[in-house]
């Protein structure tokens, strides 16, 4: 930390390296910052993102060059056939609501059938095992009273900037691998440049539900400094996966690559490597 007063000024808070950068968040209102920083984040990867008061990504800021297979990863993005699509979206479906039902086991409370309804799930999932799980969810983790609604009560504001860290991670990896965030999965949107990421941030989702939900046990409702930054730490919290302990930012990493595998031909299965919560508990 670096004492002394900025030339606006306010007091300088810090100075981090911009290669210890994983994103950048802009979620509060009067920040300023110059064209200069933002060109040395997109050279080195880095995206900034621009929430709303909501505590919503409004836009991202992202690299347009810098991998140097881009223009084949895409290619391979626009050839994927339906089938393939709907292979992995099933996959994709089924490791979130698997880990929907450890989150829910994780506090002592009855899965409500989210593991059987895992294993349930056919390709392109037809019959949307993924809303029946978020009722069943929903009501065992935050009780039946709570509704997601990114725009309601707290402590929606809480998964909300949770998702958005996570979101701005997934998109990372997207880009830093070749890929074209746009050319999703299942996700269809076409006012949505973040298709993709928002189909692979799926089966982490439940990791920033685990941890809002700890927060609340500690009355901890609300979007502010202190929970921001907690909340930032899940990328790096260390979990037990299939091939040893790892951060959920480097799972999350491993599945975009496998991805790219699968888009190749080179494989048939999306790597998702989270097996348990033990490490997180600490």
């Amino acid at each position: 930390m670096v004492d002394g007063q900025t030339e606006a000024g306010r007091k300088e808070l810090g100075r981090i390296p911009l290669d210890d950068v994983g994103a950048v968040i802009a979620n509060s209102y009067g920040l300023t910052y110059s064209n200069a920083v933002l060109v040395a984040l997109a050279e080195r990867g880095i995206p900034v993102v621009l929430c709303g008061t909501n505590h919503l990504p409004a836009g991202f800021v992202l690299p347009i060059s810098g991998h140097h297979e881009h223009a084949a990863h895409i290619e391979h993005q626009v050839a994927a056939s339906l089938p393939l699509r709907k292979r992995m979206w099933q996959q994709i479906v089924k490791a979130k609501v698997m880990q929907q039902a450890k989150v829910v086991a994780f506090f002592g409370n009855d899965d409500a059938g989210l593991m059987r309804l895992a294993m349930s799930v056919r390709s392109g999932d037809p019959e949307n095992i993924e809303a029946q799980a978020a009722k069943r969810y929903w009501s065992q983790l935050m009780g039946d009273s709570f509704r997601r609604d990114p725009g309601g009560m707290p402590p929606n504001g809480l998964l909300n900037y949770g998702y958005t860290i996570l979101r701005s991670a997934v998109a990372r990896s997207i880009v830093a691998s070749g890929l074209h965030p746009s050319l999703g999965i299942h996700h269809s949107n076409d006012r949505n440049a973040f298709r993709l990421a928002d189909d692979l941030i799926e089966p982490f989702r439940p990791f920033v539900d685990l941890a809002v939900k700890k927060l609340i046990d500690q009355q901890l409702v609300d979007v502010n400094r202190e929970t921001k930054a907690l909340l930032a730490k899940v990328l790096y919290r260390d979990m037990t996966t299939s091939a040893g302990t790892e951060t959920l930012w480097g799972t999350i990493q491993t599945l975009v690559h496998s991805y790219v595998r699968c888009l190749k031909g080179e494989s048939d299965r999306i790597e998702y490597l989270v097996q348990s919560f033990d490490l997180l508990s600490e």
